[in-house]
């Protein structure tokens, strides 16, 4: 079974690599853009789903600065 998560930093939380980003766009031509948040996408596949969420809390996401969300990927 193919498992997708998605990480990134909460809300809030000084991100450096989605400020240079956004701070670039313009010059490149791309206006209006207000944020930009730059996270991380993981695929693993497993048995079963059932352990992903203790994967993500423990490992893959740092629960302190950092949100995830997954899905199973068909």
């Amino acid at each position: 079974m193919k498992v997708r998560v998605l990480v990134r930093p909460k809300s809030g939380i000084l991100d450096p690599q989605g400020e240079a980003v956004r701070r670039a766009l313009p010059a490149l031509g791309f206006e209006g853009v207000k944020t930009v948040h730059i996270g991380r996408l993981v695929e693993m596949e497993v048995e079963s789903p059932e352990e992903v969420e203790g994967m993500c809390r423990r490992l893959l996401a740092n629960p302190t600065v950092e949100e995830y969300e997954w899905e199973v990927v068909r």
